[in-house]
């Protein structure tokens, strides 16, 4: 009961926003897939400059939600979709790496664990580097440097070089509001997806692959797992986030 008054609260106040403020038309869209609904939120290599990653404010703490997000745009630039990127401690601090723009705010981590994160291989969502997307395996990424402008850190992998994690089971119990990223081969799109409502691992695994093309793809988070997309009057919120990453440009 609680969960369907947030997520009516939070249409309501998507709404409004979409009222007030010029929708970025074109980016978010509603999708089906294997009789799962998504929000698939897509950029091309031109929109790149335009993807932020934030986590804190000019004061030093945590943003949090996606309402603080748009309180720090310069005048002028909208918020066309926002969403989680990543795990974070219990101080909303990175799991993972973090880099945006120059500023880092979390190491990468090569080895395993037992929760989600470490259920390698996990990976590094790096964008402005040599292709403007990539999803690149997190020892992989260890050996290369590759330059990034933006990069956070996850895990697990959905799908590697084309193939889903290997741990992903069919029939799975495991179920979750998810989100995550995928990229097409020639690294000149990403995907930002969210499920609708609970799905397996496998299942999100298979919109990136076999839904949109990816070749490679990350999970971001589960059960946390939420999205602004003002074209779509959504604006979800509950508790508050570590890094949060979206696009803006202007109005």
């Amino acid at each position: 009961m609680r969960t369907k008054l947030k997520r009516r609260l939070g249409l309501a106040i998507g709404a409004l926003i979409a009222m007030t403020l010029p929708a970025i038309a074109g980016i978010c869209e509603k999708r089906d897939f294997d009789g799962q609904g998504y929000v698939i939120c897509t950029l091309n290599a031109a929109q790149e400059p335009g993807l932020r990653l934030w986590l804190n404010g000019p004061d030093g703490q945590t943003l949090g939600d996606f309402t603080a997000v748009r309180r720090t745009l310069a005048a002028g630039r909208v918020l066309g979709f926002a969403m989680n990127a990543g795990m974070y401690h219990a101080d909303y601090s990175p799991v993972g790496l973090y880099l945006s723009d120059g500023e880092t705010a979390g190491g990468l981590v090569t080895g395993a664990s037992n929760d989600n994160f470490g259920m390698l291989p996990n990976g590094v969502f790096c964008s402005g580097g040599a292709r403007p997307y990539q999803v690149i395996e997190s020892r992989a990424f260890a050996k290369a440097r590759p330059d990034c402008r933006l990069a956070t850190q996850s895990g697990p992998m959905l799908v590697i070089d084309g193939a889903l994690h290997p741990r992903f089971l069919i029939d799975s119990d495991s179920r979750y509001i998810r989100n995550g990223v995928g990229v097409s081969p020639d690294g000149q799109t990403a995907w930002f997806a969210i499920s609708d409502r609970a799905v397996t691992f496998h299942e999100f695994g298979r919109l990136f692959r076999d839904g949109l093309g990816a070749r490679d793809a990350l999970y971001f988070d589960g059960s946390v797992s939420r999205l602004y997309a003002p074209a779509l009057n959504r604006a979800d919120f509950g508790r508050r986030l570590g890094p949060i990453i979206g696009y803006t440009e202007q109005e």
